[in-house]
């Protein structure tokens, strides 16, 4: 608290108005999440409480000092436990660059931009501040805060960099040039039906979630194909809140599997079990 009230009074007293302003706007992000998680953490204390006074609001209101109507207010508006799966915000959500020879900037795959919206969509539904990045696969881009990172270990630097944190799951070429991800401990491997050699329209994908040495989450999905990666998408913000309840703020890792319409996932499968790690 001391650091943040430096941070405050230096802020007021820099003299030039561009940094003030930009330093400004970054607070302002950093203090929203922050009050954000602070009504979290309350309903989250409200619900603890009712169990250990007997399922009784009304008694948690008179131990929370406040009136029974305003529990109720806070339990309908804060938002849910599971929100803290991403961290406390701002969120960066961090996709894939492509490089192609005819063209200067950097460009983004049809599937990671749809993958981009939905977590977007979702991760603004739990009162994140989100921030869309592009990762240029020529810089050695990394995670400052939270974050959900979507590319795999061939694409970018964050990607290998990343994975290389798992000491259950990573993702390799196999036979026939075709990546697969691959169990650490016996070698199975995940490979994508859209390399068979009679493709269907289905893809497997890694989704992890790393609690960093910082503090920071950076939740990491990464399919074999771009469309694998919109269905490990859907498959976390479908099942958040039962992996919240199970590993809370620990990292493990998983493969999932999903069958598509076009862009759409019309089933969503566990390859393997997501496992916490040692």
């Amino acid at each position: 608290m001391v650091d943040v009230d430096e941070e405050f009074h230096a802020l007021r007293s820099e003299p030039d108005p561009v940094r003030r302003g930009r330093r400004a706007t970054d607070l302002l992000a950093t203090y929203q999440q922050r009050s954000v998680e602070l009504a979290r953490v309350r309903r989250a204390a409200i619900e603890e409480a009712r169990d250990q006074l007997g399922g009784s609001y009304t008694e948690v209101a008179r131990a929370f000092g406040l009136t029974k109507g305003r529990i109720t207010q806070i339990r309908s508006t804060a938002p849910p436990a599971h929100r803290a799966f991403f961290g406390v915000g701002p969120l960066d959500i961090a996709l894939p660059g492509r490089r192609l020879l005819d063209r200067e900037d950097v460009v983004i795959a049809t599937e990671d931009d749809a993958t981009g919206v939905h977590l977007t969509e979702e991760t603004e539904r739990l009162a994140f501040t989100v921030d869309r990045r592009i990762i240029d696969p020529q810089q050695e881009w990394e995670p400052a805060h939270d974050a959900v990172v979507v590319c795999g270990p061939a694409s970018a630097h964050v990607g290998n960099m990343l994975m290389q944190r798992d000491p259950l799951l990573t993702m390799s070429l196999g036979d026939g040039a075709r990546w697969g991800i691959v169990a650490r401990e016996t070698g199975e491997r995940f490979l994508s039906p859209l390399d068979d050699e009679e493709p269907r329209r289905a893809d497997v994908a890694y989704l992890a979630r790393h609690a960093m040495p910082s503090g920071a989450v950076v939740v990491h999905i990464a399919g074999v194909h771009a469309l694998g990666s919109i269905g490990a998408a859907h498959y976390l913000t479908e099942h958040v809140a039962d992996l919240w309840a199970e590993f809370g703020d620990g990292s493990f890792s998983m493969v999932v599997s999903g069958e598509f319409d076009g862009l759409t996932p019309t089933a969503l499968k566990v390859l393997t079990s997501p496992r916490r790690w040692p």
